[in-house]
Protein backbone atom coordinates (compact mmCIF):
# COMPACT_ATOMS: atom_id res chain seq x y z
CA UNK A 1 0.00 0.00 0.00
CA UNK A 2 0.84 3.66 -0.60
CA UNK A 3 2.72 4.02 2.88
CA UNK A 4 1.64 8.16 2.48
CA UNK A 5 -1.93 6.83 3.27
CA UNK A 6 -0.67 6.43 6.92
CA UNK A 7 -0.34 9.91 6.98
CA UNK A 8 -3.76 11.12 5.96
CA UNK A 9 -5.66 12.24 8.95
CA UNK A 10 -9.61 11.03 9.45
CA UNK A 11 -11.84 12.81 7.57
CA UNK A 12 -13.84 15.59 10.02
CA UNK A 13 -17.28 13.41 9.65
CA UNK A 14 -15.87 10.59 10.88
CA UNK A 15 -14.46 12.39 13.80
CA UNK A 16 -17.94 13.42 14.11
CA UNK A 17 -19.64 10.32 14.38
CA UNK A 18 -17.24 9.35 17.07
CA UNK A 19 -17.41 12.93 19.27
CA UNK A 20 -21.66 11.79 19.42
CA UNK A 21 -20.97 7.74 19.86
CA UNK A 22 -23.19 6.82 22.33
CA UNK A 23 -25.30 9.97 22.90
CA UNK A 24 -29.11 9.82 22.49
CA UNK A 25 -30.32 13.21 21.56
CA UNK A 26 -32.89 15.38 22.53
CA UNK A 27 -36.57 14.16 20.96
CA UNK A 28 -36.86 16.59 18.68
CA UNK A 29 -36.85 16.18 14.47
CA UNK A 30 -33.41 16.37 13.57
CA UNK A 31 -31.48 19.31 11.78
CA UNK A 32 -28.39 19.50 10.37
CA UNK A 33 -26.21 22.70 9.83
CA UNK A 34 -23.14 20.63 9.01
CA UNK A 35 -22.54 19.34 5.86
CA UNK A 36 -22.38 21.82 2.89
CA UNK A 37 -24.43 20.05 0.60
CA UNK A 38 -26.96 22.30 -1.23
CA UNK A 39 -30.11 21.71 -0.38
CA UNK A 40 -32.12 24.14 -2.84
CA UNK A 41 -33.56 22.70 -5.91
CA UNK A 42 -31.98 21.82 -9.31
CA UNK A 43 -33.04 23.66 -11.85
CA UNK A 44 -35.13 22.43 -14.45
CA UNK A 45 -33.41 23.44 -17.50
CA UNK A 46 -30.80 20.96 -16.08
CA UNK A 47 -32.87 18.07 -15.37
CA UNK A 48 -34.23 18.93 -18.55
CA UNK A 49 -30.80 19.01 -20.61
CA UNK A 50 -29.67 15.74 -19.21
CA UNK A 51 -33.09 14.07 -19.77
CA UNK A 52 -32.79 15.00 -23.47
CA UNK A 53 -29.67 13.65 -23.98
CA UNK A 54 -29.78 10.34 -22.49
CA UNK A 55 -28.52 8.73 -25.65
CA UNK A 56 -24.67 10.54 -25.54
CA UNK A 57 -24.66 7.31 -22.75
CA UNK A 58 -23.88 5.15 -25.71
CA UNK A 59 -21.06 7.10 -26.76
CA UNK A 60 -17.44 7.36 -24.88
CA UNK A 61 -16.45 10.99 -24.26
CA UNK A 62 -13.63 12.48 -24.30
CA UNK A 63 -11.27 13.75 -21.25
CA UNK A 64 -11.16 17.05 -23.06
CA UNK A 65 -14.98 17.43 -23.48
CA UNK A 66 -16.93 19.26 -26.27
CA UNK A 67 -15.67 22.54 -27.83
CA UNK A 68 -19.10 23.46 -27.19
CA UNK A 69 -18.98 22.92 -23.39
CA UNK A 70 -15.10 24.30 -23.29
CA UNK A 71 -16.31 27.57 -25.08
CA UNK A 72 -19.75 28.23 -23.12
CA UNK A 73 -17.74 27.96 -19.91
CA UNK A 74 -14.76 30.50 -21.37
CA UNK A 75 -18.05 32.85 -22.42
CA UNK A 76 -19.04 32.75 -18.88
CA UNK A 77 -15.59 33.28 -17.85
CA UNK A 78 -15.16 36.15 -19.60
CA UNK A 79 -18.33 37.81 -18.85
CA UNK A 80 -18.39 36.83 -15.32
CA UNK A 81 -14.43 38.02 -14.37
CA UNK A 82 -14.52 40.75 -17.03
CA UNK A 83 -11.70 39.00 -18.98
CA UNK A 84 -10.92 40.54 -22.79
CA UNK A 85 -12.85 37.26 -24.15
CA UNK A 86 -10.04 36.44 -26.64
CA UNK A 87 -7.48 35.99 -23.95
CA UNK A 88 -9.43 32.81 -23.22
CA UNK A 89 -9.27 29.98 -25.64
CA UNK A 90 -11.45 27.23 -25.17
CA UNK A 91 -9.07 24.59 -26.72
CA UNK A 92 -5.57 25.57 -24.05
CA UNK A 93 -7.56 27.44 -21.34
CA UNK A 94 -10.18 25.12 -19.90
CA UNK A 95 -10.82 21.44 -18.91
CA UNK A 96 -14.20 20.42 -17.68
CA UNK A 97 -14.12 18.13 -14.87
CA UNK A 98 -15.76 15.87 -12.15
CA UNK A 99 -16.62 18.69 -9.73
CA UNK A 100 -13.78 20.36 -8.03
CA UNK A 101 -13.04 17.90 -5.28
CA UNK A 102 -11.36 15.18 -7.68
CA UNK A 103 -9.90 17.77 -9.94
CA UNK A 104 -8.26 19.59 -6.31
CA UNK A 105 -7.16 16.69 -5.57
CA UNK A 106 -5.83 15.25 -8.77
CA UNK A 107 -4.46 18.38 -9.50
CA UNK A 108 -1.27 17.80 -6.57
CA UNK A 109 -0.65 14.73 -8.05
CA UNK A 110 0.40 15.83 -11.51
CA UNK A 111 1.78 19.60 -10.96
CA UNK A 112 4.19 18.31 -8.07
CA UNK A 113 8.00 16.96 -8.48
CA UNK A 114 8.54 14.88 -5.84
CA UNK A 115 12.00 14.48 -6.83
CA UNK A 116 12.92 18.19 -5.97
CA UNK A 117 14.11 18.92 -2.16
CA UNK A 118 11.44 20.01 0.14
CA UNK A 119 8.84 19.85 -2.11
CA UNK A 120 5.91 21.85 0.22
CA UNK A 121 2.29 22.98 -0.47
CA UNK A 122 1.08 26.15 1.07
CA UNK A 123 -2.71 26.42 2.48
CA UNK A 124 -5.05 28.40 4.84
CA UNK A 125 -5.73 27.14 7.81
CA UNK A 126 -9.05 25.92 8.40
CA UNK A 127 -9.45 24.92 5.15
CA UNK A 128 -10.90 22.68 2.90
CA UNK A 129 -9.31 18.98 3.77
CA UNK A 130 -8.67 17.93 -0.10
CA UNK A 131 -5.77 20.10 0.04
CA UNK A 132 -4.07 18.47 2.92
CA UNK A 133 -4.44 15.07 1.56
CA UNK A 134 -3.70 15.78 -1.71
CA UNK A 135 -0.46 17.24 -0.67
CA UNK A 136 0.92 14.17 1.47
CA UNK A 137 -0.07 11.75 -1.36
CA UNK A 138 1.40 13.82 -3.70
CA UNK A 139 4.47 13.54 -1.45
CA UNK A 140 4.62 16.92 -0.29
CA UNK A 141 4.65 18.75 2.85
CA UNK A 142 1.56 20.95 3.56
CA UNK A 143 2.49 24.45 5.03
CA UNK A 144 -0.53 26.05 6.75
CA UNK A 145 -1.26 29.74 7.33
CA UNK A 146 -3.63 30.98 10.00
CA UNK A 147 -6.80 32.42 9.30
CA UNK A 148 -7.92 34.04 12.29
CA UNK A 149 -10.03 37.51 13.29
CA UNK A 150 -6.62 39.46 13.15
CA UNK A 151 -6.10 38.05 9.48
CA UNK A 152 -9.79 38.84 8.38
CA UNK A 153 -9.71 35.21 8.03
CA UNK A 154 -7.50 35.23 5.01
CA UNK A 155 -3.95 34.37 4.75
CA UNK A 156 -1.49 36.70 5.46
CA UNK A 157 1.33 35.94 2.74
CA UNK A 158 4.06 38.80 3.76
CA UNK A 159 4.54 36.84 7.20
CA UNK A 160 5.91 33.48 5.00
CA UNK A 161 9.68 33.97 4.54
CA UNK A 162 11.53 33.55 1.83
CA UNK A 163 12.55 29.71 2.51
CA UNK A 164 9.21 28.36 2.41
CA UNK A 165 8.42 30.08 -0.81
CA UNK A 166 11.76 28.74 -2.40
CA UNK A 167 10.11 25.02 -1.34
CA UNK A 168 6.63 25.78 -2.77
CA UNK A 169 5.47 23.80 -5.50
CA UNK A 170 2.03 24.75 -5.09
CA UNK A 171 -0.15 27.10 -3.28
CA UNK A 172 -4.18 26.70 -2.84
CA UNK A 173 -5.92 29.36 -2.35
CA UNK A 174 -9.62 28.99 -1.20
CA UNK A 175 -11.78 32.14 -1.98
CA UNK A 176 -14.62 32.47 -0.88
CA UNK A 177 -13.05 30.50 2.30
CA UNK A 178 -14.56 27.37 3.17
CA UNK A 179 -15.31 27.60 6.18
CA UNK A 180 -15.17 31.17 6.75
CA UNK A 181 -16.79 32.95 3.85
CA UNK A 182 -13.76 35.26 3.40
CA UNK A 183 -12.87 37.07 0.36
CA UNK A 184 -9.03 38.01 -0.73
CA UNK A 185 -8.75 40.83 -2.56
CA UNK A 186 -7.23 42.04 -5.66
CA UNK A 187 -4.22 43.58 -3.68
CA UNK A 188 -3.63 40.14 -1.72
CA UNK A 189 -3.60 38.30 -5.01
CA UNK A 190 -1.78 40.75 -7.02
CA UNK A 191 0.93 40.20 -4.19
CA UNK A 192 0.36 36.23 -4.62
CA UNK A 193 1.17 36.58 -8.39
CA UNK A 194 4.39 38.32 -7.42
CA UNK A 195 5.38 35.97 -4.84
CA UNK A 196 5.10 33.17 -7.85
CA UNK A 197 6.46 34.67 -10.58
CA UNK A 198 9.53 35.34 -8.35
CA UNK A 199 9.81 31.90 -6.08
CA UNK A 200 8.46 29.72 -9.47
CA UNK A 201 5.08 28.00 -8.06
CA UNK A 202 1.90 27.32 -9.07
CA UNK A 203 -1.54 29.28 -7.68
CA UNK A 204 -4.19 26.66 -7.58
CA UNK A 205 -7.42 29.21 -6.90
CA UNK A 206 -10.66 27.19 -5.93
CA UNK A 207 -13.78 29.36 -6.24
CA UNK A 208 -16.74 27.03 -6.24
CA UNK A 209 -18.34 29.73 -3.58
CA UNK A 210 -17.77 32.66 -6.10
CA UNK A 211 -21.23 32.82 -6.88
CA UNK A 212 -22.62 33.13 -3.55
CA UNK A 213 -22.76 36.37 -2.58
CA UNK A 214 -24.76 39.28 -0.76
CA UNK A 215 -23.98 42.46 -2.69
CA UNK A 216 -24.93 42.17 -6.52
CA UNK A 217 -22.58 45.13 -6.68
CA UNK A 218 -19.64 43.48 -5.32
CA UNK A 219 -19.16 39.74 -6.83
CA UNK A 220 -15.91 38.12 -5.27
CA UNK A 221 -12.88 38.71 -7.26
CA UNK A 222 -11.46 35.96 -9.34
CA UNK A 223 -7.40 34.69 -9.80
CA UNK A 224 -7.34 34.99 -13.19
CA UNK A 225 -9.49 38.42 -13.42
CA UNK A 226 -6.67 40.14 -11.20
CA UNK A 227 -3.99 38.48 -13.58
CA UNK A 228 -5.63 39.74 -16.68
CA UNK A 229 -5.90 43.25 -15.37
CA UNK A 230 -2.02 43.48 -14.36
CA UNK A 231 -0.85 41.87 -17.91
CA UNK A 232 -0.27 38.36 -17.19
CA UNK A 233 -2.88 37.04 -20.33
CA UNK A 234 -1.29 34.02 -20.77
CA UNK A 235 -2.15 33.19 -16.96
CA UNK A 236 1.21 31.67 -16.38
CA UNK A 237 1.17 30.15 -13.20
CA UNK A 238 -2.83 30.17 -12.32
CA UNK A 239 -5.51 27.76 -12.32
CA UNK A 240 -8.95 28.20 -11.05
CA UNK A 241 -11.61 25.55 -10.23
CA UNK A 242 -15.22 25.64 -10.72
CA UNK A 243 -18.19 24.13 -9.98
CA UNK A 244 -21.81 23.86 -10.30
CA UNK A 245 -22.66 21.99 -7.17
CA UNK A 246 -23.23 25.70 -5.02
CA UNK A 247 -23.24 27.57 -8.07
CA UNK A 248 -26.85 25.53 -9.66
CA UNK A 249 -27.49 23.26 -6.93
CA UNK A 250 -26.30 20.24 -8.25
CA UNK A 251 -23.43 18.59 -6.50
CA UNK A 252 -24.91 15.31 -7.44
CA UNK A 253 -24.14 16.10 -11.48
CA UNK A 254 -20.13 16.37 -10.68
CA UNK A 255 -19.31 18.75 -12.85
CA UNK A 256 -16.89 21.36 -12.51
CA UNK A 257 -13.92 22.92 -14.64
CA UNK A 258 -10.48 24.31 -14.36
CA UNK A 259 -9.27 27.01 -16.38
CA UNK A 260 -5.92 28.64 -16.86
CA UNK A 261 -2.23 28.45 -17.99
CA UNK A 262 -2.11 26.28 -20.90
CA UNK A 263 1.13 24.57 -20.25
CA UNK A 264 -0.33 23.47 -16.95
CA UNK A 265 -3.23 22.09 -17.87
CA UNK A 266 -1.63 20.24 -21.52
CA UNK A 267 0.43 18.36 -18.50
CA UNK A 268 -3.04 17.78 -16.61
CA UNK A 269 -4.98 16.38 -19.15
CA UNK A 270 -2.16 14.13 -20.01
CA UNK A 271 -2.80 13.09 -16.80
CA UNK A 272 -6.50 12.86 -16.96
CA UNK A 273 -6.09 10.76 -19.69
CA UNK A 274 -4.62 8.09 -18.23
CA UNK A 275 -6.63 9.09 -14.90
CA UNK A 276 -9.71 8.14 -16.20
CA UNK A 277 -12.46 10.68 -15.64
CA UNK A 278 -14.27 11.81 -18.43
CA UNK A 279 -17.28 13.99 -18.01
CA UNK A 280 -20.57 11.59 -19.74
CA UNK A 281 -21.97 13.57 -22.54
CA UNK A 282 -25.13 13.98 -20.70
CA UNK A 283 -23.41 15.99 -18.08
CA UNK A 284 -22.01 17.70 -20.40
CA UNK A 285 -24.73 19.00 -22.41
CA UNK A 286 -26.90 19.83 -18.76
CA UNK A 287 -23.36 21.96 -17.37
CA UNK A 288 -23.27 23.69 -20.67
CA UNK A 289 -26.89 24.89 -20.40
CA UNK A 290 -25.84 25.53 -16.98
CA UNK A 291 -23.25 28.01 -16.84
CA UNK A 292 -25.21 29.90 -20.14
CA UNK A 293 -27.94 30.75 -17.49
CA UNK A 294 -27.66 33.26 -15.18
CA UNK A 295 -31.48 33.46 -13.85
CA UNK A 296 -31.47 30.20 -11.47
CA UNK A 297 -28.12 32.00 -9.92
CA UNK A 298 -29.35 35.16 -8.92
CA UNK A 299 -32.40 33.36 -7.48
CA UNK A 300 -29.86 31.27 -5.47
CA UNK A 301 -28.29 34.14 -3.86
CA UNK A 302 -31.64 35.42 -3.41
CA UNK A 303 -32.95 32.84 -1.25
CA UNK A 304 -29.46 32.38 0.74
CA UNK A 305 -29.77 36.38 1.70
CA UNK A 306 -32.90 35.51 3.08
CA UNK A 307 -31.75 32.79 5.59
CA UNK A 308 -28.61 34.72 6.69
CA UNK A 309 -31.07 37.49 7.39
CA UNK A 310 -33.50 35.61 9.42
CA UNK A 311 -30.54 33.30 11.25
CA UNK A 312 -28.35 36.35 11.89
CA UNK A 313 -31.40 38.09 13.32
CA UNK A 314 -31.90 35.44 15.85
CA UNK A 315 -28.20 34.42 16.39
CA UNK A 316 -26.26 38.00 16.77
CA UNK A 317 -27.61 38.51 20.17
CA UNK A 318 -26.40 35.92 21.50
CA UNK A 319 -23.32 34.79 19.98
CA UNK A 320 -20.40 36.02 18.24
CA UNK A 321 -21.25 35.54 14.67
CA UNK A 322 -21.32 37.44 12.12
CA UNK A 323 -22.50 37.54 8.13
CA UNK A 324 -19.54 36.39 5.94
CA UNK A 325 -18.41 38.25 2.70
CA UNK A 326 -19.64 35.26 0.59
CA UNK A 327 -20.77 31.56 0.52
CA UNK A 328 -22.86 30.01 2.87
CA UNK A 329 -21.76 29.32 5.98
CA UNK A 330 -21.72 30.80 9.16
CA UNK A 331 -17.67 30.79 10.99
CA UNK A 332 -19.41 31.16 14.44
CA UNK A 333 -17.49 31.70 17.75
CA UNK A 334 -18.93 29.80 20.08
CA UNK A 335 -16.60 31.06 23.44
CA UNK A 336 -16.22 27.55 24.75
CA UNK A 337 -14.44 24.01 23.42
CA UNK A 338 -16.17 23.46 20.39
CA UNK A 339 -16.14 19.42 20.50
CA UNK A 340 -18.12 20.17 23.63
CA UNK A 341 -20.27 22.67 22.04
CA UNK A 342 -20.77 20.25 18.91
CA UNK A 343 -21.76 17.34 21.57
CA UNK A 344 -24.06 19.57 23.79
CA UNK A 345 -25.87 20.92 20.64
CA UNK A 346 -26.58 17.18 19.13
CA UNK A 347 -27.56 15.72 22.77
CA UNK A 348 -29.73 18.92 23.84
CA UNK A 349 -31.38 20.13 20.25
CA UNK A 350 -30.90 17.27 17.72
CA UNK A 351 -28.96 20.17 16.00
CA UNK A 352 -25.55 19.11 13.40
CA UNK A 353 -22.79 21.40 13.44
CA UNK A 354 -19.04 20.98 12.67
CA UNK A 355 -16.37 21.93 15.72
CA UNK A 356 -14.07 24.31 13.76
CA UNK A 357 -10.75 22.47 15.00
CA UNK A 358 -11.65 19.44 12.66
CA UNK A 359 -11.29 21.75 9.96
CA UNK A 360 -7.72 23.22 11.05
CA UNK A 361 -4.50 22.00 12.03
CA UNK A 362 -2.61 23.45 15.36
CA UNK A 363 0.48 24.43 14.25
CA UNK A 364 3.12 26.91 17.32
CA UNK A 365 0.42 26.35 19.58
CA UNK A 366 -2.72 27.84 17.58
CA UNK A 367 -5.56 26.03 15.94
CA UNK A 368 -7.85 28.86 13.94
CA UNK A 369 -10.27 26.71 14.79
CA UNK A 370 -10.50 26.30 18.61
CA UNK A 371 -14.05 27.54 19.85
CA UNK A 372 -15.73 28.00 16.52
CA UNK A 373 -18.48 25.95 14.64
CA UNK A 374 -18.95 25.72 10.87
CA UNK A 375 -22.93 26.39 10.24
CA UNK A 376 -23.93 25.44 6.90
CA UNK A 377 -27.20 27.55 5.55
CA UNK A 378 -27.88 25.12 3.21
CA UNK A 379 -31.57 23.81 4.46
CA UNK A 380 -34.55 25.88 3.82
CA UNK A 381 -35.37 28.98 5.45
CA UNK A 382 -37.50 27.22 7.94
CA UNK A 383 -35.37 24.23 8.92
CA UNK A 384 -32.84 26.86 9.37
CA UNK A 385 -34.42 29.44 11.38
CA UNK A 386 -35.71 26.52 13.57
CA UNK A 387 -31.65 25.83 13.95
CA UNK A 388 -31.18 29.08 15.43
CA UNK A 389 -33.79 28.64 17.43
CA UNK A 390 -32.17 25.79 18.74
CA UNK A 391 -28.73 27.28 19.24
CA UNK A 392 -30.75 30.56 20.80
CA UNK A 393 -32.34 28.10 23.22
CA UNK A 394 -29.05 26.17 24.05
CA UNK A 395 -26.88 29.35 24.68
CA UNK A 396 -29.82 31.10 27.13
Amino acid sequence: MNPDLSILQPYPFQKIASLKSGIKPADKPMLSLAIGEPKHKTPEIILKAMQNNLSGLANYPLTKGSLSLRTAITQWLSWRFHITENHLDAEKHVLPVNGTREALFSFAQAVIDRTQKNPSVVMPNPFYQIYEGAAFLAGATPVYLPCTAETNFVPDFSQVDSKTWDDCQLVYLCSPGNPTGAVVNEKQIEQLLNLAEKHDFIIASDECYSEIYFDENKPPVGLLEVASKFGNNDFKRCVVFHSLSKRSNAPGLRSGFVAGDAEILEQFLLYRTYHGCAMSPPVQEASQVAWGDEKHVLDNRIQYREKFDAVLDILSPVMDVKKPQASFYLWADVGMDDEKFTREIYAKENLNVVPGSYLSREVNGLNPGKNRVRMALVASLDECTEAAQRIKHYIT
